[in-house]
């Protein structure tokens, strides 16, 4: 080869290696911080892995310039000061997006400390994309611009309920019963609330509150609310909390209605079995029997995957919208990101949602799924090998269940 020709090719070479090189996808690293120990770790353990599947299907489907995803996971134990822990750690390693769930009270301390981070130490903010998470407060009097939400908040999840029941004359009697810290405490609030305005004659028969992840046997909880004469029971609880108190319940013969928030997570499935029938109900942001083809799709190929159910749509929206919104930013700093999540409009499988700018408050819909029979009217997937499934009862647009904010969120300086 000629002197000049090898210059020629080494140049063609090098210019093909810059293009690459100006167009390599950066890899996004995102902090899951939840818990992964203790008696709550399958409903982590399997967010982690639902969460991971849908990085993969991602990554694999978006364009050789979107920067790619790789999740990080810290067991924060669902205990705020273990979760600050992990926050730090993951800070420390340059990790600027987080995701949780797992508990209201750990993602107050999270907002609080990631508003601190952005004050002092504003090259190292980070935004958390809240999966599960639902106290009201996180988008109402403690609302924050690194904080978005994309799942319902309580609040929603009951004004949804409440009007399901203004057509459901034979719950007379309902016995409200939560976890003792502030998601059920607000749950309480507001089941109270929005029954007196929409059922008034629909009497509260008891309030209880119980240390969350403390009970280990429920049947004096369950022979109280036998006691009082209650023909419902409306519970947030979650993890071994609803699963444990669902076994009381049916070794008693309690066999009255169930509103839940959380009966689809794993291991409470398996636990109702066939006594759960026209029982129990759960509220939530999506339904593997909803028509919603897209998710269907990804619930079948996740349950022959992995033998196991796919039920957090949160992390398939909570995803994508992120590279939109690094797509729209042209970046992936994350001052730059969530100034393009705001207000965004995306399709998703569930229809178009909006991620509310005032609040940072998902605007989506609701689904009350209801526990039946495989193979019965709407129940074509069965939960956790069961032989039973929820059916889409009801399906409600998003401005059903659309709460006002009392927001007045402080946003950076461009």
């Amino acid at each position: 080869m000629t002197s000049k020709r090898f210059w020629a090719v080494f140049a063609s070479v090098m210019a093909i290696a810059a293009s690459c090189a100006a167009t390599a996808a950066e890899t996004v690293r995102v902090a899951f911080i939840d818990v992964l120990s203790g008696p709550f770790a399958a409903a982590g353990e399997g967010s982690l892995k639902q969460l991971r599947e849908v990085v993969t299907q991602l990554n694999a489907n978006s364009l050789p310039s979107d920067p790619k995803f790789e999740i990080v996971a810290f067991d924060g134990k669902g205990i705020p000061q273990e979760s600050l822990t992990a926050l730090k750690s993951a800070s420390d390693q340059g990790i600027r997006y987080i995701t949780q769930g797992g508990g209201s009270g750990v993602a107050f301390a999270l907002v609080e400390a990631l508003n601190k981070l952005a004050d002092r130490e504003p090259q190292k903010a980070a935004i958390f994309l809240n999966y599960a998470a639902m106290d009201p407060g996180l988008t109402n009097d403690r609302c924050s611009f690194w904080h978005f939400r994309f799942y319902p908040s309580s609040e929603m999840k009951i004004e949804a309920l409440t009007t399901y029941l203004q057509k459901r004359p034979d719950v007379k009697k309902v016995y409200l019963f939560n976890q003792n810290y502030t998601h059920g405490q607000q749950v309480s609030k507001a089941s109270r609330a929005y029954l007196a305005r929409k059922r008034p004659d629909v009497e509260i028969v008891g309030d209880d509150f119980i240390p969350i992840a403390q009970v280990r046997d429920f049947s004096p909880y369950v022979a109280k609310i036998k006691a009082s004469g209650a023909d419902t029971v409306i519970t947030s609880n979650w993890g071994s909390d609803l699963s444990l108190f669902f076994k009381s319940a049916k070794d008693s013969g309690l066999n009255i209605n169930y509103f839940t928030m959380n009966a689809n997570n794993p291991g409470v499935p398996a636990q109702m079995g066939s006594w759960g029938a026209e029982k129990v109900g759960v509220i939530w942001n999506w339904g593997h029997n909803a028509p919603t083809p897209e998710l269907e799709k990804i619930y079948v190929a996740y349950k022959k995957k992995y033998n196991d159910d796919f039920i957090f749509a949160a992390h398939w929206n909570s995803m994508h919208m992120l590279l939109e919104g690094m797509r729209k930013a042209k970046s992936t700093d994350p001052k730059m990101v969530g100034a393009a999540l705001e207000d965004m409009h995306y399709r998703s499988p569930l229809g178009e949602v909006t991620m509310r700018k005032t609040d940072h408050q998902l605007q989506a819909p609701l689904y009350l799924g209801i526990w039946a029979k495989q193979g019965s009217k709407g129940v074509k997937y069965d939960a956790e090998n069961t032989g039973y499934g929820f059916r889409s009862e009801v399906v409600w647009d998003a401005y059903v269940a659309s709460q006002p904010t009392s927001c007045q969120m402080a946003r950076p300086e461009t």
